[in-house]
């Protein structure tokens, strides 16, 4: 342990020993000379970057319009190939046009700035961020100033096709909008499901009985009418499977809470709903047999099959569809009717 008589005396001379001499700032080495650029001593130069400039100005309006051009022009199904590589002729040709517009617009401002505009260097110490009058106003005279010397006003060749360049930037987006169409009219509304239609698993495409379900099981299906539509139309058929999934859950009687109106839509506590979420429409089966939750693994929107499918947790908006279930005359599940609301999330039409 230390003490008093162990610390170094203190000499009090009114001098600072010990102190760290601090060095003076490396001084400003302030700007390099300016050394004048060749479009600045020489008009014939400075028009000439003004005509390469407009061009590539100009270029990038006819790429532009190509890409309109093409857009309707080259068949949607026609394919380009690279060797090994091959790609959409009508992307592949749109993008490569905008592309190269865009490209042509940024070159072409860079080499006005870099070639025509003032090339004076200055130098400014910083300041608060904010601005007091005085400086806005000096602001605002500096960039009236630079628009001077930017000589945007007086090189029109420049200006104007710059400014058409730009203005026509926006018409792919324009004409681009015709691929929003045509309008789905009644066709998120309905699905292939309809009175008669056999409910059938999902994997084994055989149909299901009652007695093939046991209480708090969970099955995965789908209508019958669904496999065929696979060989017929590929399309129609993802299309279809999108919307007609389901599934079939048999619960206690004693515990489910029927909603009004639907008192015959199960068949001895078998229940059938829609499976997409009507959330953004993610595929659910994640179920719990004692809480009768099924949860959907997208954002954790959860259902309650026992009480209407209602939402019981997360951004789901609206309980599943639920379809009206019988049994045919040889026993199996069939569907009383389709839906009686659109299947999935929200859509415009719907409101």
């Amino acid at each position: 342990m230390s003490d008093e008589k162990n610390l170094p005396a203190v000499k009090d001379d009114g001098e600072h020993h010990g102190a760290v001499e601090v060095a003076e700032p490396i001084p400003d080495p302030g700007l390099e000379p300016h050394e004048p650029r060749i479009t600045d001593i020489d008009p014939k130069a400075a028009d000439r970057v003004e005509r390469q400039v407009s061009a590539m100005f100009g270029l990038a309006t006819l790429l532009v319009l190509g890409a309109c051009v093409a857009y309707f022009a080259i068949p949607r199904d026609s394919i380009l190939q690279f060797g090994p590589l091959s790609g959409n002729a009508n992307n592949m040709v749109m993008g490569l046009c905008i592309g190269l517009a865009l490209f042509l617009i940024g070159a072409g401002a860079i080499q006005w700035a870099k070639k025509l505009m003032v090339d004076e260097e200055i130098s400014e110490d910083r300041h608060p961020a904010h601005s007091s009058p005085e400086q806005i106003a000096e602001i605002t005279e500096a960039f009236k100033q630079g628009t001077a010397e930017s000589g945007f006003g007086r090189r029109k060749m420049i200006r104007n096709s710059l400014i058409g360049a730009l203005g026509v930037l926006g018409l792919p987006a324009i004409i681009f909008l015709r691929d929003l169409g045509p309008l789905p009219g009644r066709a998120l509304y309905n699905t292939i499901w309809a009175k008669g239609i056999r409910v059938v698993n999902d994997v084994t495409d055989r149909p299901i009985k009652p007695s093939d379900m046991i209480v708090g099981q969970l099955v995965n299906a789908a209508p019958a009418n669904l496999a065929p539509l696979q060989e017929e139309d590929p399309t129609a058929y993802q299309n279809a499977k999108a919307k007609s999934a389901v599934i079939v859950v048999r619960i206690k009687p004693s515990e489910i809470r029927t909603k009004p109106g639907r008192e015959n839509w199960g068949v001895d506590g078998i229940l059938c709903y829609s499976k997409i979420c009507t959330h953004v429409g993610c595929p659910i089966s994640l179920y719990e047999q004692t809480t009768h939750h099924v949860l959907c693994p997208c954002h954790q929107s959860t259902f309650d099959l026992a009480d209407g499918a209602k939402v019981v947790f997360g951004p789901a908006a609206r309980p599943l569809p639920q379809l009206p279930l019988a049994v045919d005359s040889e026993g199996y599940l069939v569907a009383q009717s389709g839906f009686h609301e659109p299947v999935g999330p929200s859509f415009w039409e719907r409101g």
